[in-house]
């Protein structure tokens, strides 16, 4: 089967299973977030579209000029952006608010995907074959490290991990050698009590409610109590729809943005909660399939890179909902209220769909 059809329609049926989570946790508030979310879904579809048809080849000559662009609106959120629940992360465009951390993501891959897949002279072999620790990690390193601590102090601590974990896996893909991975765990071990005092004091409240829930039952570990209480009550078949007490009566913050899983698994249960996990595994698969049969170098590790990204962003987003990660403040790709999210992952599905289609070309 052609992969375009089975990316496009998989993601639908996340998007789809968002917007009428969305809906049951904001339709008694004023605002209307779900028919927001379904324009929002109408451009993403045409943002797939447009990038599915797109030769992903063009990538390469516009890696630093993406990366360039993502700098300048990162900066720019410093100067310009939106305040919205103490952090500094949105731009007003228009009538919509862009976050510049998620497009960041997106070009952290095609930049990684580009630097480790240079050819040497004899244009056989990978130079990345060759790097010494220098090119092979302190590089690389420093490009996703400029973005990765613009974000971080937005203060955005989700997004940053991202970029880190997202920079590992590639690692690990690429033919360089893996005692530079080796090397880079080690630096992010013993800088760990540094960043600690670097880190906010919620930020900081986070980690330990992480570890404790209970030590601030109404305050920094309200939301983790609130979402496993809804996770749990749903059971194995749920409450139905419109049926889950926490969202309804609004003792979950954020049900409908970082909070939506707990949404979704109260009033569908572990049977429903099943049913979205294999989606998302089956569209994270196709992603890593897409790769395995990719010729091209670039095309391979941007594939690879893509999938990671979303199946990482999903598992922690998942995690944290269930107390098996820190609050780190992560939508959950294809569901979460947001348009800068939904737009992102739709344009890297549709980059994904490209590489599938001309992966004999190379």
């Amino acid at each position: 089967m052609n992969s375009r059809p089975k990316v496009l329609l998989i993601a639908l049926m996340i998007a789809f299973i968002g917007i009428i989570s969305i809906y049951s946790s904001t339709y008694q508030k004023e605002g209307g977030q779900w028919s927001s979310q379904i324009i929002w879904l109408a451009i993403a579809i045409m943002l797939f579209s447009l990038f599915s048809n797109f030769n992903y080849r063009r990538l390469w000559d516009a890696t630093y000029i993406i990366y360039a662009c993502v700098l300048l609106l990162l900066f720019l959120v410093f100067v310009l952006g939106i305040v919205r629940m103490g952090a500094q992360r949105w731009l007003k465009v228009i009538w919509f608010n862009l976050q510049p951390s998620e497009l960041a993501k997106l070009a952290v891959v095609i930049y990684l995907a580009r630097y480790f897949s240079k050819k040497s002279a004899d244009d056989i072999s990978l130079l990345s074959r060759r790097f010494g620790i220098i090119r092979g990690l302190l590089v690389p390193l420093i490009f996703i490290g400029i973005p990765m601590v613009l974000i971080v102090r937005q203060p955005d601590l989700g997004s940053g991990l991202m970029m880190l974990l997202i920079f590992m896996s590639m690692l690990y893909l690429t033919h360089v050698k893996p005692k530079y991975l080796i090397v880079l765990l080690a630096v992010v071990i013993f800088t760990a009590p540094v960043i600690w005092y670097i880190l906010r004091d919620y930020q900081k409240e986070r980690l330990m409610v992480f570890l404790n829930p209970n030590i601030d039952p109404l305050g920094a570990g309200y939301t983790l109590i609130q979402s496993k209480i809804a996770i749990g009550s749903g059971g194995f078949f749920g409450k139905g729809w419109l049926g889950g007490t926490q969202s309804q009566l609004h003792f979950l913050p954020e049900s409908h943005t970082d909070f939506i899983f707990a949404t979704f698994a109260e009033e569908w249960g572990f049977l429903g909660s099943a049913v979205l996990l294999l989606l998302y595994f089956l569209l994270a698969r196709e992603g890593f399939q897409i790769a395995s049969r990719t010729n091209d170098h670039f095309g391979r590790l941007l594939a690879y890179g893509i999938s990671l990204m979303f199946a990482i962003q999903a598992s922690i987003n998942i995690a944290m909902t269930m107390g098996l990660m820190p609050i780190v403040g992560l939508p959950l790709p294809l569901m979460s209220y947001g348009g800068s999210s939904l737009a992102v992952t739709f344009i890297a599905l549709g980059i994904l769909v490209n590489i599938d289609k001309r992966r004999a070309v190379f």
